[in-house]
């Protein structure tokens, strides 16, 4: 049996840009990528905490160092430069890939500048 578990996490990433008439996609600093381990043209799910919006898109290379999250194309509708949100990867593992699977989670503030890393999400108390 195979299970999709989440891979990579940019938590509370800054949308710079919002591009309607750009190519579909969201370019991402190449250092975010590389930390977050996110491959360019990898299926990327968005969620915007400012409105709630959830959607898919793909990643693509931004400038390394540049900070740049940029929502393009019809994804573009769907969140405002300044918007706070989690970009989240997932891939399918069967049992013996999950006993040792941890995600790769990165933690930005508000310059998407990188906080923190880990490979544990915090329990949450009651």
């Amino acid at each position: 049996m195979q299970k999709t578990m989440l891979t990579g996490k940019l938590h509370q990433a800054r949308v710079t840009h919002a591009e309607l008439n750009y190519e579909g996609s969201c370019a991402i600093d190449q250092n975010l990528l590389d930390q977050a381990g996110i491959l360019e043209y990898e299926r990327i799910d968005i969620y915007n905490i400012e409105n709630g919006a959830r959607f898919s898109t793909y990643a693509i290379s931004g400038e390394r160092g540049s900070k740049i999250i940029s929502v393009n194309g019809a994804a573009a509708r769907m969140a405002a430069v300044g918007d706070r949100v989690i970009i989240c990867t997932y891939a399918s593992l069967n049992a013996a890939e999950i006993a040792n699977h941890k995600p790769s989670l990165v933690y930005l503030d508000a310059q998407n500048n990188i906080v923190r890393t880990s490979k544990d999400v915090p329990v949450q108390v009651a």
